[in-house]
This record gives structure tokens, sequence and C-alpha cells, in this order.
């Protein structure tokens, strides 16, 4: 994997946001629910297809906090424009694992 910058890093913002809607996305090629997360006034609320559904369902996803990339341009994913990435870890099962902060964040708040 090659090296980048610190000016790099720096370009992608990082931010918490929470889930405030969850729908199926039963046009996804993979099975993947649509997301729309709230980072708060400064960014508002992005919409995201997420493939998480092996391992949660949409009740237990409802509030809870990730931590997004925003600043991607958006992306076409079959009928909806996915305005940010929502971040996780495949585990050894190929399941994605989402990744989240461990402590109350207001939402918005970028990666320091």
């Amino acid at each position: 994997m090659s090296e980048i910058s610190w000016d790099d890093f720096q370009k992608v913002e990082i931010r918490v946001g929470t889930i405030v809607e969850v729908n199926d996305f039963p046009q996804a090629r993979k099975p993947a629910y649509l997301l729309r997360v709230d980072f708060g006034s400064e960014i508002g609320i992005k919409k995201s297809s997420a493939q998480i559904t092996d391992l949660y369902d949409k009740a237990s996803l409802l509030g809870k906090k990730v931590i997004a990339v925003t600043n991607f341009p958006p992306k076409q994913i079959g009928p909806m424009r996915s305005e940010c990435l929502v971040t996780g870890f495949h585990d050894a099962d190929g399941r994605v694992v989402l990744a989240v902060p461990d402590a109350d964040v207001e939402n918005g708040t970028r990666l320091a």
C-alpha cells in the first residue's frame, strides 16, 4: 500500500453522524439499506447506500452514531445518489461491521 501525505489525509472529511432514517433498497445488486444520516447544521442530512444487512436490522440502526466520509462526490447507485460513505470493516465472514464512536460526539464533528 502506498503512503499518503498529511495534506492528502486532511482532504478527507471523516465525520460523525446519526442515522435518522433506514429503508430497504431492493434495487441494489447486493443486499443494502438506504440510510439518511444527520451530520448537524453545517452539513445537514446526507443519503447513503450501505451493505450492512447481514449484521444490522433497520430498528438497530435508527439513532445509531456512525463515522462517514462526507466529501466524496455523489455516486449514482441504481435509482439513488449516495452522498456519503458510511465506514466499516469486514469481519472474518466478509460481513461489514460499522465503524462507530465509542462515546457520544456531536453530529458533524470531524475526525481529529
